[in-house]
Parts: C-alpha cells; structure tokens; sequence
C-alpha cells in the first residue's frame, strides 16, 4: 500500500532543503547548457548578443532549459542514496480517476482564464513576446517547433520539476498550503523574461492551482495535461488563430501521450504497484 500524508499522493521522504537547490541547480544547469548550445554558434559566426538570439537557437536553448530542470529533479530525489522510481514524481494514474480529474482540469482552467482576463483589463500588461523570439511568425517548421516546446515540452519538463519534486519536496516541511504557496511563487519566477512582469502574477496563481491539483487527484498527469492546454490557448491566443486552437490542443495532448508511451516502453515510467514505504 501507499504510504500518504492524508492526500491521495505517496509520500516520498525527499527533504525540504532540496527543493530550492533544485530549482537553483536546473537554472544553473540550463546557463550552462546553454552556453554549450551557444559557444559553438558563436564560432560558426552567428549573430548572437544580449538582446538578440536567433530563433532557432532560442528554441534550442529553451529546449535545453526544460531537460535541465528533468536532470536535476531526478538527481535530487536520489540525493543520499535513495533510489528513484517514476511514481514518486507522480507518474501513476489519478486516484480520483479520469473523470474527476478531467473536471478539476476544466474548472482549473476557466477560473485561471476569468482571472487572466480581469487582470488584463485591470492593468492591462504588455503582449508576451515569447513566440516571436522562437520565430514561430518566421516559416512553417519554426511554428511547429515553437508550438512542441509551448505546448509539449516545457508542460511535461516544468511539471517534473515543480510539482513532481519542489511541491512534494515542501510538503514534507509545512504541508500542502504553504508549499503550494512557495511553489506558486517560484513558478511565477522562473517565468521572468519570458513573460511580462504584470502577467507573473497569473502564472503564480496557475503554479498554485497546479499544485492543489495534483494534491487532490495525486497524480501528475492532470497537471501535465492542464499545463498543456492552458500554453496552447495562450500559444493560440498570441498567433490569433480561431479553428487552429483545438486542432494545437488535440495534437499536444497526443504528442505528451507518446512521450508517455515511450518512456513506458523503455522502463523510465514503471507501473505503480505497491512502492515501498518510507523508511523501508
């Protein structure tokens, strides 16, 4: 049987501290990572300064970033010898089942939309610039590698991190309230350069409905998916597209579902069936 804490998640044993090195640990891992991505560029004679990265390369340093925060989450949680296993990460199927947690994710969603939109005509913040330092307006292949990054990659990588390790890793301190707290505002944080300073508060408030999120169904996927169709909206939002958001909804779910798939078919998610307790 699992051992929880009350909630529906496994607890993990994984200690407080660990959470902010994480967190420290994968932006320092992304900087270097992307100074490897980058050095070599330079010397081939891209154009690359401070205020200007070309796309193709923003995107493959972003892409570097998300796998930085995976690397580092997994390192943590083995931190003093512990073995590792997917389902710790919150990698098993929703203890509410799907139908609950299809109904969290939608409510989720339209209260983080009615916030987004009350908040936009309140201080009406500037028009987030992300999509056009990945060049999606620049030809058709940097669109589809943009819309992969937005709405497959960085939903899969982020959520390992911040609720899979940092929030499980804080609730181990104070519980849920507080480390969904701490998580909101790290991942509101982490966000700085990519998103307006006023829109920061949203995306804390979204990091914080995440959290009760996964707290309440005890898996990640809910989060993974709501994460998912919440960039695609926004990614549709920002190219103006009408009839184009559902198909981009449709096609990130399924490209998060063969990520998943494949990584069961290598044994890196392995079925959840009676992890060992804490402290055994």
């Amino acid at each position: 049987m699992y051992e929880t804490d009350g909630s529906r998640s496994p607890t993990t044993g994984w200690l407080p501290w660990t959470a902010p090195v994480a967190l420290i640990g994968g932006l320092v891992l992304a900087a270097v990572g992307g100074l490897v991505v980058d050095l070599p560029a330079l010397a081939f004679g891209v154009e690359l300064t401070s205020s200007h990265t070309p796309p193709g390369l923003a995107i493959l340093d972003t892409f570097v970033q998300d796998v930085a925060f995976v690397l580092v989450a997994v390192y943590c949680a083995r931190l003093g010898g512990r073995a590792v296993r997917s389902w710790q990460f919150g990698l098993r199927s929703p203890g509410v089942g799907w139908r609950s947690s299809s109904g969290l994710i939608l409510l989720l969603l339209v209260v983080f939309i009615v916030l987004s939109v009350v908040w936009s005509e309140v201080f009406n913040p500037s028009r987030e610039k992300l999509l056009e330092q990945l060049g999606s307006n620049e030809g058709a292949a940097l669109l589809l590698l943009s819309a992969g990054l937005t709405c497959v990659v960085a939903p899969v990588c982020e959520e390992l991190l911040f609720r899979g390790y940092i929030f499980t890793a804080l609730r181990n301190w104070r519980g849920t309230l507080p480390a969904a707290l701490i998580t909101a505002l790290l991942f509101g944080g982490v966000h700085v350069g990519s998103a307006p300073a006023l829109d920061l508060v949203p995306l804390a408030a979204l990091g914080f409905g995440l959290c009760l999120l996964y707290r309440y169904t005890g898996s990640l996927y809910p989060c993974i998916v709501a994460h998912s169709l919440n960039n695609s909206l926004a990614f549709s939002s920002l190219e103006d597209w009408s009839w184009q958001a559902p198909v981009l909804m449709a096609g990130a779910l399924l490209g998060i579902g063969a990520i998943l798939l494949a990584s069961k078919r290598v044994g890196l998610i392995a079925p959840a069936t009676q992890p060992p307790r804490v402290g055994a």
